[in-house]
């Protein structure tokens, strides 16, 4: 996943009824549909990652399938998983 920080706003920005918002400090952003978090950054984290709400099942296939790919940092790791943005990923998988 070859994306800055630009990118992923401008990203979940498009979702159709997304809004961003700064609930814990000035550093983490949160995206949310509805009101509910569907990903969440911090703007200085090193190295960049995202936190990204998934599907149970295939959250844990995801991360089977690629190292870039864990539980949740901070997150309930059931529905979460945390993608790295240096990583070798391909953005349309990031993006599903």
């Amino acid at each position: 996943m070859r994306m800055d920080i630009e990118e992923i706003v401008e990203y979940c920005m498009s979702k159709p009824g997304a809004e961003e918002s700064f609930p814990f400090d000035e550093h983490t952003i949160v995206f949310k549909v509805g009101g509910k978090i569907f990903a969440l950054t911090g703007l200085n984290d090193i190295p960049p990652s995202i936190n990204l709400k998934c599907d149970p099942d295939k959250a844990i296939m995801l991360r089977e399938s690629h190292d870039e790919i864990v539980p949740g940092y901070h997150m309930n790791k059931k529905h979460w998983n945390t993608v790295y943005f240096d990583s070798d990923l391909d953005n349309k998988l990031v993006k599903e």
